[in-house]
C-alpha cells in the first residue's frame, strides 16, 4: 500500500510499504479521510517536543484525525466490526496502570498515540491497523468527512465543557484556528455569548462567515467581562493575557501549545480566584462529539478548505495551501487519491 513517510525535518516521500495485518485484538481499516493537524506540522519542522523527549523518532508515519471502514479483523475481535465506518481514539493506553484503570488512558505514561508517539503508524496511508478497543462506530449521518473531524472536535468539546458556562454567560476564545472555531461552535450551541480574538484579517473574516458576530483583533478587543477564556492559540504570550482578561471567579481553559514555554503568574491566578484547566486529548469527548455531529448540533464542514492526495501532503505540511483551497483552516487527505481537489 502507499503511505506518506516523514523521514527527517522537512523531508518526506510517499512509499510502497507492507499492508498492515490484523493481529489479535486489532482491526485493519481502509482509510477514507485524514485531517492534517498542527501537531503534524510540528513534526515536519522538527519542533515537536516528543522528538526531543525520546517518545517519537524519524522515520514516522503521521495522521491521527481519521475515518474509514473496517476491512479485516484479528482474532478475538467481534465480526460485527467488518464493513462499519469508524474513527478511532488517538490515545492507546497500556490498560494495566492506575491511570488506565481509572479511565484516564489518554495520560497513561506508556501510551501509544496513533501517528504521533512510540512509532505506531498513523493514518496517512491507504490502510491503518488499530486496536478494536479504540474504535468508535459512526452512524449513517456521520460520513467520512465528519468522521475525520471527530478527533479535533472531541478536544474542542472538552475545552468548551471545561469552561463550565451557563446559557447567557460570555466566553472569549483566543485563536480562531480549527480547534478555536470548534470550541466556539460548541459554546454557541450551549447558549454562550461567544467572542473570538485572532491575529490575521483572513481568520477573523472567516469566523464572521461562520456567523460569529463578536470577532476582534487584539488591539480592538472591548473591555467586557469574560466569564471564561479559552486559549486555543500557539502564541507564548497569550496564556498570560488570558489570565488578565478573565473575570475574577471565572475559568481559564488551556488547549493551545506554543513552541516555547509560556508563563502564567500564579499570584494573579490566586488573587482573582480563577480556575485553570488544561486539556490534552479528545478521548473522553469522542462519543459526545459524534452525537453532536449526528444530530447537527454542530456542523464543522465549513472548516475544511480542501481535500488532497498523499502526494500533496508534504507541501501542505510546509505551509502551502492548495491553489483551489477555500477559506477554512483545515486540510483533509484522501489517501486513495493522488490529486488535489476542493472539498465539497
Amino acid at each position: 500500500m502507499r503511505a506518506f513517510v516523514l523521514t527527517a525535518p522537512g523531508e518526506y516521500c510517499v512509499q510502497e510499504v507492507a499492508a498492515p495485518v490484523a493481529v489479535s485484538g486489532e482491526v485493519v481499516v481502509d482509510v477514507e479521510r485524514v485531517g492534517v493537524c498542527g501537531t503534524d506540522m510540528e513534526f515536519f519542522t522538527g519542533e515537536m517536543a516528543y522528538l526531543h523527549q525520546g517518545h517519537s523518532a524519524y522515520p514516522m508515519r503521521l495522521g491521527h484525525e481519521w475515518a474509514g471502514r473496517v476491512a479485516a479483523i484479528g482474532p478475538d475481535v467481534d465480526p460485527g466490526w467488518i464493513g462499519r465506518r469508524v474513527m478511532g481514539d488517538t490515545m492507546i493506553g497500556c490498560g494495566d496502570c492506575r491511570r488506565c484503570r481509572r479511565g484516564h488512558q489518554h495520560v497513561c505514561e506508556n501510551r501509544h498515540e496513533v501517528g504521533v508517539r512510540t512509532g505506531r503508524p498513523g493514518a496517512l496511508a491507504e490502510q491503518l491497523a488499530v486496536p478494536a478497543s479504540s474504535l468508535h462506530a459512526l452512524p449513517g449521518s456521520v460520513d467520512a468527512v465528519l468522521g475525520a473531524l471527530v478527533e479535533p472536535g472531541g478536544n474542542a468539546l472538552r475545552a468548551a465543557r471545561a469552561a463550565a458556562l451557563r446559557p447567557g454567560d460570555r466566553a472569549l476564545v483566543l485563536g480562531p484556528g480549527t480547534i478555536g472555531l470548534l470550541v466556539a461552535m460548541f459554546l454557541r450551541a450551549a447558549g454562550t455569548e461567544v467572542h473570538l480574538m485572532g491575529a490575521t484579517d483572513s481568520s477573523l473574516a472567516f469566523a464572521r462567515r461562520l456567523g460569529f458576530e463578536h470577532v476582534w483583533a487584539a488591539d480592538s478587543l472591548p473591555g467586557l467581562p469574560f466569564d471564561a477564556v479559552v486559549d486555543a492559540s500557539n502564541a507564548a504570550p497569550l496564556p498570560a493575557r488570558a489570565l488578565e482578561l478573565v473575570e475574577p471567579g471565572g475559568r481559564l481553559v488551556y488547549i493551545g501549545l506554543s513552541g516555547e514555554p509560556s508563563h502564567v503568574d500564579t499570584r494573579t491566578l490566586v488573587l482573582k480566584d480563577v480556575t485553570a484547566v488544561g486539556i490534552l486529548s479528545a478521548s473522553p469527548g469522542l462519543a459526545a462529539t459524534i452525537r453532536a455531529y449526528a444530530d447537527k448540533t454542530v456542523d464543522p464542514r465549513p472548516l475544511i478548505a480542501a481535500t488532497v492526495g498523499l502526494y500533496d501532503v508534504g507541501p501542505v505540511l510546509a505551509g502551502r495551501r492548495p491553489a483551489d483551497a477555500g477559506p477554512g483552516p483545515k486540510i483533509h487527505v484522501d489517501p486513495r487519491s493522488s490529486t488535489a481537489r476542493k472539498a465539497s
